[in-house]
Parts: C-alpha cells; sequence; structure tokens
C-alpha cells in the first residue's frame, strides 16, 4: 500500500537544520552530500534538507518545507494510473539515491511528488516517538488535490476528527490518510480564519510527541519558538516554528490517518 515515507525541505543552511531536529526530536542522519544536502530520518521518514542553490531546478525556490514523497509498490503502474487521469501530467526520472525517489510527477497544482519502489533507500522502520504524522498542504482547490491522493495511490478520505466543521457550509478542506499520516488539505485563502497559514503547497507538518508541552520546552531551547493552537484546532496543542521558520504541530492527542484509525502519543 502507498505511504508517504519522504520529506524535502530547502534550506540556506542544512546542517543547522539538521542539527536542531537531531538534537531536538531525535533524528538520526543518514548521509552527507558533497553538496551540502543533509538527510536524516525519523525512524520511518526520509528527511532530506536540500542546499538552496540554482542547480537544483525547483519550479519553486525558495526556502522552506519543499515537497512529499510516497513509496509504492510498483511506480510503473503509479505512473500509468496518473497519466490516464491527466493525460498532460508531466513524470521526470530522479537519482533514485539517498537524496531523491525514482520518479517525480505533479499534482493538479503542479507540486512535485516524488515516488520510490525502495523505501527511499531508509533502513527497515522503527517504530518510536517524536515521529512525523501529519502533513498539511494549502491548496486552491481541496477538492482536486484530495481526489489526486485518492485516485492515484489509493488514500481514504476522512471526516471523523472534522465531523462538526463539516456542517459548515463554507468548509472547504479535505482530510485523506495512508494509515500512517494525516494529510489536511486546505483552502488557500482562508484570510482571518484563526490559526490559518498562508503558504502555498506544503503549509506544515506535523510531529506525533510523547508530551506536547515537554516537547516545546525543549524545543525552545534549541531556538524554535511555540504558540498554543487554537481552541478549535482539536489534533494538536502547539505550532512550533523551527530556527529557520517552518512550521511544525507537536501532538499528543494524534491524528486521524485511517477509517477508525486514529495514532495517538499520549491519552487526554
Amino acid at each position: 500500500m502507498a505511504r508517504i515515507g519522504y520529506l524535502a525541505i530547502m534550506s540556506e543552511n542544512p546542517s543547522a537544520l539538521a542539527d536542531f531536529y537531531t538534537e531536538g526530536f531525535g533524528m538520526t542522519e543518514l548521509g552527507q552530500t558533497p553538496d551540502g544536502d543533509v538527510t536524516m530520518t525519523d525512524g520511518c521518514y526520509n528527511i532530506t534538507i536540500f542546499r538552496l542553490r540554482p542547480e537544483l531546478h525547483e519550479l519553486r525556490m525558495e526556502a522552506g518545507l519543499h515537497h512529499i514523497g510516497i513509496a509504492v509498490d510498483n511506480i510503473d503502474q503509479v505512473v500509468t494510473r496518473y497519466l490516464a487521469k491527466y493525460p498532460r501530467g508531466t513524470v521526470v526520472t530522479e537519482a533514485a539515491d539517498l537524496q531523491h525517489g525514482e520518479v517525480r510527477i505533479h499534482d493538479p497544482e503542479t507540486h512535485p511528488v516524488t515516488l520510490s519502489q525502495k523505501n527511499f533507500s531508509l533502513p527497515p522502520a522503527v517504530s518510536r516517538i517524536p515521529r512525523i504524522a501529519h502533513v498539511a498542504l494549502n491548496a486552491l482547490e481541496p477538492d482536486a488535490v484530495r481526489d489526486f491522493y485518492m485516485s492515484i495511490f489509493g488514500f481514504r478520505e476522512l471526516f471523523e476528527a472534522h465531523k462538526e466543521r463539516f456542517k459548515e457550509p463554507t468548509y472547504r478542506n479535505r482530510h485523506v490518510g495512508d494509515g500512517f499520516t494525516n494529510v489536511a488539505i486546505q483552502t488557500f485563502y482562508s484570510a482571518g480564519e484563526d490559526g490559518h497559514e498562508a503558504r502555498f503547497g506544503i503549509a506544515h507538518i506535523g510531529f506525533l510527541v510523547p508530551d506536547s508541552k515537554a516537547q516545546a520546552e525543549l524545543v525552545v531551547t534549541k531556538g524554535a519558538t511555540v504558540a498554543s493552537r487554537p481552541a478549535r484546532r482539536k489534533q494538536s496543542e502547539s505550532r512550533m516554528r523551527d530556527p529557520q521558520q517552518n512550521g511544525a504541530d507537536l501532538s499528543q492527542r494524534g491524528w486521524e490517518v485511517d477509517h477508525g484509525k486514529w495514532v495517538k502519543a499520549k491519552a487526554e
């Protein structure tokens, strides 16, 4: 079954950001490149921090959370489904090394999604916390992005965590899961909504942590800032900004990741 297993971040100083996540979240470094890219893992994700440079030739060339990757059983089958649904879709071969998947496709709003048939060169998964369990995307058309993840990768649409919000006529956010990670697909233009940040593409990620208060206190000593989440945001207690201003929720309550399945770190 397809599962998110990769996160790419652009940074002016990858080594400093890697140090923050190894010291603050217990991540393990997997390798570095001569160009200054750093790859680490939380036990289940390949998190590669690229040194921002013109040679990357990315569609979006700014620092911050950049794109995700999905581990799949058969890339050829995924690409066939993708091109059948999006005949003008772009498929790009990647390096298939520690820092990349084997093939890249793009969602309906042109954000890259890298694919790997070898689980992004990760060692066997280690069940540990903290770990990434949530990715939030800001989209112009949340329904179109939801349909992409459901039709191409078989993600399931989720309703339980936000069932009260779905009763609101203007609520357009969508939520899908792969059984391991919760993906929130939010409207980009939500000015004035408490807690919303207008960042196109990956808006923020979320860490499942054993104790959100203790985790917040720790990361502040490492250079992060932390603020409480609005009361109506039920699935995390606080929002962290790492020393390079990337946003990440801290949650011991956990997230809905599949039909009838939640991941939690600590009972309320």
